[in-house]
């Protein structure tokens, strides 16, 4: 299974990317894991943050490979547990589905986004700041694999 990891934002601290690529590599290759990292439109105290909105979720969309099952984070969505996260990462291993997760910038995802989405997910009802989600989702994979395959990690 690929799992693509779309985000709004770049030029993230070392301590974000360093804590990134501690849990992707830890992944085997069954369940690979790549960033693609969408630039953030400008923002100024004038600037239109709805159609800046617009503009990454474009954006976004045009990154999400052909054929991926699309999930949206966003404070709306449902929310799992680890052990949910982890049978739901087996069935789609199982049944082939590659993986698109959506990352929007601080207005969050566009309503196009959320469209194209096939379901919607909530870390936390906590707002957390865009480049430690990141590093949470990357985690959380890892941390629902080692579930899959009874590594001790998850004790």
């Amino acid at each position: 299974m690929k799992i693509t990891l779309i985000a709004v934002g770049t030029k993230m601290p070392s301590w974000v990317t360093d804590a990134y690529q501690i849990y992707i590599t830890r992944l085997p290759p069954e369940f690979s894991m790549r960033l693609i990292e969408i630039p953030a439109q400008k923002r100024t105290p004038k600037s239109d943050t709805q159609r800046l909105t617009i503009q990454e979720g474009e954006r976004v969309c045009a990154a999400i490979p052909s054929g991926d099952h699309v999930i949206a984070l966003t404070e709306h969505g449902k929310m799992w547990d680890t052990q949910k996260l982890a049978t739901q990462l087996k069935a789609w291993h199982h049944t082939n589905h590659h993986l698109s997760l959506l990352v929007g910038g601080p207005e969050g995802l566009s309503q196009m986004c959320l469209d194209k989405a096939h379901f919607q997910w909530s870390l936390s009802p906590l707002t957390w700041p865009h480049p430690f989600v990141r590093v949470m989702l990357a985690e959380q994979i890892y941390r629902a694999w080692t579930i899959m395959t009874h590594h001790p990690y998850h004790r």
